[in-house]
């Protein structure tokens, strides 16, 4: 087992949350609150059903983070144009700025790991996440604009 890279995996994403967690907790919010922030910023007007795929949650654990998320203003939840059934999520101004600052040590972090390595190794490490990640769930990564092929 390679245990000296889960653990590597381990220490690094506990230092990797470990600011967003603090932002998190000032809020009330938790981890869970963070990835929906994640993705409708990402993707602004994707469908809750679309969310509810995407982290492989149910929709009472979704509805619960998502009803304080709307209530405390940093995402709107708008009928879609076509079919009012559907339920378009958005990010508010308010919930943009919260998800910069909680991606900000984030990618300052990642950019810094990056730096001190050599510049073709991005992609190296890109490659090693998506071989991570279920491949029925890579068509997802596409249609997020996460990975291009």
């Amino acid at each position: 087992m390679p245990l000296d890279l889960m653990g590597l995996l381990f220490f690094a994403y506990r230092d990797f949350v470990h600011e967003a967690d603090a932002l998190l907790s000032r809020q009330g919010f938790g981890r869970a609150h963070h990835r929906v922030l994640y993705f409708v910023n990402l993707r602004p007007g994707m469908t809750v059903a679309d969310l509810l795929d995407l982290l492989k949650i149910t929709k009472q654990s979704l509805a619960r983070v998502l009803r304080q998320l709307i209530d405390n203003g940093y995402i709107e939840q708008k009928m879609g144009q076509k079919d009012r059934r559907k339920r378009l999520l958005f990010p508010t101004a308010k919930g943009a700025e919260f998800f910069t600052a909680l991606s900000a040590n984030q990618s300052q972090r990642m950019r810094e790991a990056l730096d001190k390595l050599p510049p073709e190794t991005k992609e190296t490490v890109a490659r090693f996440f998506v071989e991570m990640i279920d491949p029925e769930d890579h068509s997802k990564l596409k249609n997020l604009n996460i990975i291009q092929n």
